[in-house]
Formats: structure tokens, sequence, C-alpha cells
């Protein structure tokens, strides 16, 4: 069955998971001889099995938010493999968030321009705090203070993310204040909670009673993973119908994550969107912007831009040898295993389906075992006089167009067993011997050879009893020397 375990992230290396070895029923004392460890199916190893406590550990210090951050249930998963008994036990562990992070601000010094002809009740974005843990442990609220002429209003969004907005609550004058200093803090639901701050000041501008409005609310844009690098991926419109200064429109990111920040840059005066390094969708599938249109009199509006990666075949199946032998007896009977393979493929689709074959007419087949798991396993006894030894070639092709192959070759040797009996060169010999000869004197030569291997092939002689004449008689001890009798 599959075990599923579940620990707090940065607890320290080697803190406890799971008692692996009770509950598969795996006996202690011969764990170790029997091959058991632990395959992680990742890049990384971040558990590993404590050899004499049969216990399952933590082999680093694991941070959720940088496994898992867009994902709400964080699951790793490696295998228990025991060599002994060829096989393959599922281990899931999930990783429990903590209130490791606090909330924070982008920029902590904001600025904020209004004019002073701007109405009570006029809402104005501000930047959004992040906080990667999960849960009551994250982003839970937004609170205002500084200054009466201001209010805060948060809004949700479709992803049920918190929004701040600057709401103006009574009449500006820029002859009476030019500036505002507002204090903007974000909390998270932690126990005990923890905080960010940010500095809004608020400029108070003279009359621009237009702000800029996009061509499109939302921006939705599919893109191959193979995209080359300086491609403009997706062009940004807003206009604003004020003229001069008020009327020119920049643009800039408004959210945007580091990642995402090292994959795509945007031009302020056109709007574009260009692709600064290679695409990889096994890394992230989808990508989501928010773009701040500003014009010089400092009214803004925001759009939301979706880059969604499309799979390419652009990864070959892996094939990785987990347990395999290097010697079979050829008595062994037919469905010995002599192999445990797992092949994974880490593209999506049809171009991640795997097919696995073996190279040539050869006495062996694969089986399909667990999950990415197959077995090479004999089809019928060998023979170790007709082959010695066999190179099994495996091959991998997945299913894209065209497809990527990859291959791994295991090598067998076939141990001997005595099963053939030595055989004579003749069926009969005879020789003249004239009477009186002197003892010792050479009558013939006899030879026999055996086709199995090492001692099983090595050949003794005898003498039985002759006969003189019809009768029987015991002959004297013969000298024996090699193949020649005297």
């Amino acid at each position: 069955g599959q075990l599923r375990y579940s620990v707090p992230e940065e607890v320290p290396k080697g803190s406890f998971v799971g008692d692996v070895a009770k509950d598969l029923g795996l006996q202690m004392p011969a764990l170790p001889d029997r091959g058991v460890r632990i395959i992680d199916r990742g890049r990384r190893q971040y558990f590993a099995l404590h050899g004499k406590t049969g216990h399952l550990v933590t082999a680093e210090r694991i941070d959720r938010e940088q496994l898992c951050r867009l994902v709400e249930k964080c699951v790793l998963r490696c295998e228990l493999i025991v060599e002994g008994e060829m096989k393959v036990y599922p281990i899931e562990v999930e990783i429990m968030d903590i209130n490791d992070n606090a909330p924070a601000f982008k920029d902590i010094e904001l600025e904020q321009r209004i004019s002073e002809t701007t109405v009570p009740g006029s809402r104005f974005p501000l930047a959004e705090a992040h906080d990667p843990d999960l849960g009551q442990n994250s982003l839970q609220s937004y609170e205002l203070s500084g200054d009466e002429h201001f209010s805060l209003a948060v809004q949700t969004g479709p992803g049920g993310d918190q929004r701040p907005e600057l709401v103006l609550a009574k009449p500006l004058d820029r002859e009476e204040a030019a500036f505002h200093e507002l204090v903007l803090r974000a909390s998270d639901g932690g126990d005990p909670s923890r905080t960010g701050t940010a500095r809004i000041r608020v400029t108070v501008l003279d009359a621009n009673d237009n702000a800029p409005v996009f061509s499109q609310a939302e921006y939705t844009v599919r893109v191959p993973e193979d995209m080359p690098v300086g491609s403009t991926l997706v062009t940004v419109t807003a206009t604003d119908p004020d003229d001069g200064l008020n009327g020119h429109v920049k643009y800039s990111l408004k959210t945007i994550t580091v990642k995402a920040s090292e994959i795509f840059q945007l031009d302020a005066e056109t709007g574009e969107i260009t692709l600064l390094r290679s695409l990889d969708f096994e890394e992230s599938d989808s990508y989501e912007l928010d773009v701040q249109a500003r014009d010089g009199g400092s009214l803004s509006v925001i759009a939301k831009v979706v880059i969604a990666v499309t799979d390419v075949n652009d990864n070959a199946p892996e094939i990785s040898v987990r347990s395999a032998l290097s010697e079979i007896s050829e008595d062994a009977p037919s469905g010995t295993v002599v192999a445990l393979l797992q092949v994974q493929d880490r593209d999506s689709g049809a171009n991640g389906e795997v097919r696995c074959s073996l190279d040539g007419s050869l006495p062996f087949r694969l089986e399909s075992s667990q999950g990415s798991y197959y077995r090479v396993v004999t089809t019928r006894e060998l023979d170790r006089e007709q082959e010695s030894e066999y190179n099994v070639t495996v091959r991998a092709a997945d299913g894209g167009r065209p497809s990527l192959q990859s291959s791994r070759v295991l090598w067998l040797r076939v141990l001997d067993v005595n099963d053939n009996a030595p055989v004579f060169l003749q069926e009969r010999y005879s020789a003249r011997l004239s009477e009186n000869n002197v003892a010792g004197a050479l009558v013939l030569r006899v030879r026999a050879t055996d086709s199995d291997w090492g001692e099983n092939a090595r050949v003794r002689y005898r003498l039985g009893e002759g006969g003189v004449r019809g009768s029987a008689r015991s002959p004297p001890s013969p000298r024996m020397r090699g193949c020649v009798y005297r």
C-alpha cells in the first residue's frame, strides 16, 4: 500500500517523519541486508531512511514556500525500494505550513500623486503585500493610518486575493497641504501575528480629470515553451484623452514575482512584453502579471496579463536502473526478475506518455510494475553452453511528434550448472599389444570432452573391469597420466 505522512516545514535535518519499518512490517535486524533505501522522485533528496531505527527522516531543512510556491497542498513523493524482494512502496509526505514569513511590500516607500480636483470617494490602487505562507498564516488584513483625508478599502480579486485601495475621504486643497504622509500595514493571521508596513507619500497635484483606459481589462496569450528569447509575447495598450503630460501614458509592472521579473520585460513606452530568457513548461505552465498604466498626472489603471505556456516535446524519457542482477544461473526458472527499472518523462500529455521495449529476440520480456516501474524477467530457462552472456537493451520512446527516445544496456552473465556429461571422442577404442611387453608400455590414448565450464568441465578417467576371453578380470591398479593408459 501507499504510506502517507506529514511534517512541518523548516524542521531540522534528521527530524522524524514516520516509522516506515513498523508501518510496512519490516524486521529491523535484517533491514540493511535486504538493500532497503529511499529514492526521491524529484532531483533532490529530501528524505532518508535511518538505518538503525527504520524511521523516515528529513535529509535537509525543507522550505514549503520554495518548493510549492503556487500549490496550496504541498506533497513530496518518494519510494522505498526493498532490493532483496524487488518491491517498491510509494510514500507521500505533506509539508505543513508554519508562520515563518511576514507580509512584505516590494517597495516600503510608496508615492501616490492625486489631483486636488479629485472628488471624495475616488479610489487609487495600492501596492499589495505578499506573504508566501498558507491559509491562516498568509496575508489576512490591511490597516491604514496617518490622515483624516484618506481611508482604506479592500477589494477581493477573482482568485480571493485582497487588493488594498486608497479612498479619498475629504477634498484636497494643495494650497492647504501639498503632501500627506500615510502608513499602510499588512498583517497575517498567525499566532503571534506578523506584520509588514509601507510608507505612502501622497503628493497633491493640479487638475488631471481623466485616467488611462486599457483596451482590454485582461490580456491572455498562449506561447510555446520554445519561444525564442527576445520575442514579443503581447502588447498592452491604454489611452488617455487628456492633453500634454496628463495624457502621456507609461507602463509598469505593478505586481510581479522575482521569478517572473527574470523572464519578462515590459517596455514602459510601448507596452510590449518581451521574453528575457527561455521558458520551461516543466518549471511553470502559466504566469500572471499586473500591468499599470499611469499618465503624467499620476492617474492610473491596472490590467491583468495571463501568459499560458504550452508544452513542447523537449525532454527525452529517462531510464533509471533501480536494481539489477549482474549474474544469473542457467537453471533459474522462467519469470526470474533480473532488473527493476523506472522510466520517466518530464513532459506532459502525449509528450510524456512512454512506451518501453527490448531490442532483439532475447529470452527476456518487460513487465509493467507499479506506476512508472518496469521489471525485466526471463521468458525461459537459459543455456550457458549456447549463450554465456547477454547485453539487454531497453528502449523508451515518448508519444511526441517527433518522438524522443533513450536506451539503457543491461549486461548479464550466465553462470554454469553441471548439466552436461562428458563425451568420448570415439564410442569404441581398440589396440594391439604384444605379449611379454614391459610394464608401463603405452597401450592407447582416449579423450573425452565436457561442454560445461570450470570444475563442471574438468574430466577424470578410471578403468572399469575388463575381461580375457570372455572371463571377467579385475585389472591391476592402472597408472593414469592424463588420458594416456599404460
